[in-house]
């Protein structure tokens, strides 16, 4: 059950990770990942407050809400001051402990065997979760791996190619003579970085 207020939540939320992103295309500096964590951090204290008017699970759900809110928005303010793999990778795995918390206390309204298969559901969804975030993160480190051999390879290319540019070049100014030969020398030179 959500509070009266989650609408106001999720427009924060919202507003700040807006921020972010529009912040994280320009490059987030030192001094804005401070303000955001600061930021966060009030969006946090007040979600929290507004939950002290609710009783019983809903006050719970209402807290893990804040909480899980709270936790994706550092992560993903972390990895728009330094993205990598790896704090992407940390977005979805706090997603999907934010939602597991959220969920398991929402099964908290139920009893018996209901109860506990809302439990298995919850944390079943969570491992999903976090299979699918650990796939992409190694998908993603592979290729990346791969695009630097790739690159690797393509420089070496590169530099094969110009030095069988540069032999061909020489050996058009051996049938030159005299200061023409050295010339032609000279610019085949200076065309293939040659010293």
């Amino acid at each position: 059950m959500n509070h009266p207020n989650s609408c106001f939540n999720v427009i924060a939320l919202s507003f700040v990770l807006s921020t972010s992103a529009s912040v994280m295309a320009q490059g987030l500096s030192k001094t804005d990942y401070k303000a955001g964590k600061v930021e966060i951090s009030a969006n946090y204290t007040t979600a929290k407050a507004e939950c002290a008017s609710l009783a019983g699970n809903a006050k719970d759900i209402c807290v893990a809400e804040a909480k899980g809110k709270e936790k994706i928005s550092m992560a993903e303010l972390k990895a728009s001051y330094k993205p990598t793999v790896k704090t992407h990778y940390e977005v979805r795995i706090a997603t999907a402990e934010a939602d597991y918390a959220v969920a398991k206390e929402r099964c908290g309204d139920k009893a018996g065997n209901a109860k506990d298969v809302c439990m298995k559901e919850a944390k079943a969804a969570e491992v999903a979760a976090k299979a699918d975030a650990k796939v992409q993160m190694k998908t993603k480190d592979a290729n990346m791996a791969a695009d630097e051999k790739k690159a690797e390879v393509r420089n070496d290319a590169a530099i094969d190619k110009r030095a069988a540019l540069y032999k061909v070049e020489k050996e058009k100014c051996d049938a030159l003579a005299g200061g023409a030969k050295d010339n032609c020398l000279s610019l085949a030179k200076t065309n293939f970085g040659k010293q």
